[in-house]
């Protein structure tokens, strides 16, 4: 029963009615009108109004011409509408192999399979033995080259069933378990998990030709889950079960599927062709148990609802049965006439019933003494049974070389995985030594890193104690010139306070009242001038005590002379004047230079301790953009070597000797200065502060 063939792989589900014709003056371009009437057509097709199917392909043929994919597509419906219209198989051939040009053509895939599934199927139903194995040979090529999981799927079935037409079962169920495979790669849809019903049904009809009825159970349990939703498809598969029940004897289970095809609601032809081979089949189970006239009965219920399906196969099939039961009967010369009607299509159909059908002829013919034609289709059989036997015995030589070839392949492929296993384990013990190897690279490059992060560190620390220390030094040095400048500014004015309290301590007989007043007056104004001396180098040291810089900011240098002459205003026979005839601003550090002046004007006041016409003159000018101050005493004078402390930092220095000089050179040099010193024995000494 091969009909069940005509379903495979079309993907199409059936709509309960089509849809209005669209108006395709809508659209704008030619493609549109063409895409909307394929869709249009495929609502035809899909609710089975195969007349109105071949009248709209008959349209979408004329508007399609110049466009090779739509008039594929279109000839495909054509086909369909005649194949589908009382079986009309030979005007839909025609127009499926017109289909398949275009989709040539066109390099079509999808067109190019369904009209390869069609036509293979036309072929076999109209005994084209040799177009059916061309079609065969170009499928496979098709097979091999394209990767499109569609294609593989309609035609890894499509030649399955070539092989089942050709009674090649293994072979038919290796290519159809292909077939499978890619069809549940599909989308799910209820078309395709009917397909993958249908196919696992024909595996079981496979194994029943080959006898093998319980294996074909199995795969019809397999079918069943798939199939449930198709009446349709469920009758045909209702019929597979009473193909393996009835040679079974199994008298429930027949009578169980027979009643449940009559419960399935189908369309027309697929009604009466299930019905008839149910039919067939109950009869089949009579005949072999001995009772004919049950059998009589169901024969005849197969060749009536045979006759309705207008299906050369069905009709044959049920004339074959009908012929047994009649020469079961005795009825030998009905039987011989029923028997000649079915051996016309038999051998295109199906071998083994046309070999049955010679041997009942054979029988029939011998039953009536007529040995000469009772020879003649014993001689048929003979040789049809024969034929059938070698290509059985041949099939079964191939099938044992390529299970050989397949055994000795097995173990090439054993061990080149074995071979495999061992490169692959050595591949993985690469790998893991690479990985380690990378892993210590990656840890002594982490190392290092650290390492050089760590004397990155260490440099910036070391940096930042060598600046800490240098900030320590210079805070040391500052507080050194703190005392510095607190004693060498203090000291004198002391000196004098200490002095005086001396020598009205020890000669109070010396000091008269005249005296006493000028005295007390005196170190009255010195205590005064040490105190505001003091307040200055305090609020100075306050502001200096983070960090000993200068502060520069511009003021008047009269006021510098002026604090100055306050402050040694206690000296006595010495004249000191100021000279600043321009009112010079200086941009400095008020403290540095105030500082810097003091001890300078303090120096010169001790050169001219012991002289009785002491002078000393402060002045201050610009000359060619350069600020100048300097001091001059008429004092003793001296040599270089006397003022060494002032240009050598190596020079020893103490309370005493040279650390006045010392600190002014470092004061003035903070303040961007300079100081000369020009000094003759029994001349006078000048320092000049220059800017």
């Amino acid at each position: 029963m091969k009909k069940l063939g005509f379903l495979l792989l079309l993907f199409i589900t059936c709509a309960a009615f089509a849809q209005p014709e669209p108006n395709l003056t809508r659209y704008k371009t030619t493609e549109q009108k063409l895409l909307a009437w394929v869709k249009y057509c495929n609502e035809i097709q899909n609710s089975e109004h195969y007349s109105a199917l071949f009248t709209a392909a008959e349209k979408g043929i004329k508007l399609s011409q110049k466009h090779p994919a739509f008039l594929s597509k279109f000839y495909y419906f054509k086909g369909y509408s005649y194949e589908f219209s009382n079986n009309r198989y030979k005007e839909a051939l025609g127009n499926y192999e017109a289909s398949l040009k275009y989709a040539k053509e066109a390099r079509h895939l999808k067109n190019l399979t369904i009209a390869l599934s069609r036509l293979n199927y036309m072929y076999y139903a109209l005994n084209e033995t040799s177009k059916n194995a061309a079609l065969a040979n170009y499928v496979k090529k098709v097979l091999d080259t394209t990767k499109n999981t569609y294609t593989k799927a309609v035609l890894y079935g499509s030649i399955a069933e070539y092989y089942l037409n050709n009674a090649q079962y293994e072979t038919f169920i290796d290519y159809q378990l292909k077939a499978i495979t890619f069809k549940k790669q599909i989308s799910k849809t209820v078309a395709n998990t009917e397909n993958i019903g249908i196919s696992y049904s024909q595996i079981a009809a496979a194994y029943t030709k080959m006898k093998q009825y319980e294996k074909a159970l199995e795969y019809l349990h397999e079918a069943k889950p798939y199939v449930k939703s198709s009446p349709y498809v469920s009758a045909f598969l209702c019929n597979y079960y009473l193909q393996c029940f009835v040679p079974m004897k199994k008298p429930d289970s027949i009578q169980k599927y027979y009643r449940l095809i009559y419960t399935y609601p189908t369309v027309k032809d697929s009604l009466f062709l299930n019905l008839s081979f149910a039919n067939r089949s109950l009869s089949e189970y009579y005949v072999n148990e001995r009772q004919t006239n049950a059998a009589y009965y169901y024969a005849k219920k197969a060749v009536l609802l045979g006759q309705k399906s207008n299906d050369d196969d069905i009709i044959m099939e049920a004339n074959a049965i009908m012929g047994r039961v009649l020469y079961e009967k005795g009825e030998y010369k009905k039987a011989i006439e029923i028997l000649t009607l079915a051996s016309k299509n038999a051998y295109t159909y199906d071998k083994e019933s046309y070999v049955n059908i010679n041997k009942k002829l054979a029988q029939s013919y011998a039953a009536l003494g007529l040995w000469k034609e009772a020879y003649k289709y014993n001689e048929i059989y003979s040789q049809t049974n024969d034929e059938m036997m070698l290509e059985s015995a041949k099939q079964n030589i191939a099938n044992a070389e390529a299970r050989f070839q397949n055994k000795a392949k097995g173990q090439e492929i054993k061990n080149l995985s074995a071979q495999n296993t061992i490169k692959n384990i050595q591949i993985a013990d690469a790998k893991k030594q690479r990985i380690f190897l990378i892993s210590g690279l990656v840890l002594v490059g982490i190392i290092l890193l650290l390492l050089f992060k760590q004397s990155q560190n260490r440099k910036k620390t070391n940096q930042k104690l060598q600046l800490l220390n240098a900030e320590l030094d210079e805070a040391n040095k500052t507080k050194a010139r703190f005392f510095a400048i607190l004693n060498h500014d203090l000291r004198s004015p002391v000196s004098n306070l200490i002095h005086f309290l001396h020598l009205q301590k020890e000669n109070p007989e010396l000091i008269d009242e005249e005296m006493a007043l000028r005295m007390q007056t005196k170190v009255i104004s010195g205590a005064e001038n040490l105190l505001s001396s003091m307040e200055d180098i305090l609020l100075w040291s306050k502001g200096q005590m983070e960090n000993f810089k200068p502060q520069f900011h511009p003021f008047p240098i009269a006021i510098l002379f002026e604090e100055t002459q306050k402050h040694f205003s206690s000296v006595e026979n010495i004249e000191i004047s100021f000279e600043d005839p321009e009112n010079l601003i200086l941009n400095t550090d008020e403290n540095y230079l105030k500082t810097i002046i003091r001890n300078l004007t303090g120096n010169a006041i001790k050169a001219l301790d012991k002289s009785s016409n002491g002078k000393i003159i402060w002045k201050a000018w610009q000359e060619n953009n350069q600020t100048f101050l300097s001091i001059t005493d008429n004092g003793p004078g001296g040599t270089q070597e006397k003022f060494k402390a002032l240009y050598d930092d190596s020079e020893v220095i103490g309370i005493k000797s040279g650390l006045g000089l010392h600190l002014i050179r470092d004061l003035a040099t903070a303040i961007n200065a300079k100081i000369e010193v020009v000094s003759k024995p029994d001349s006078g000494t000048t320092f000049t502060i220059i800017f």
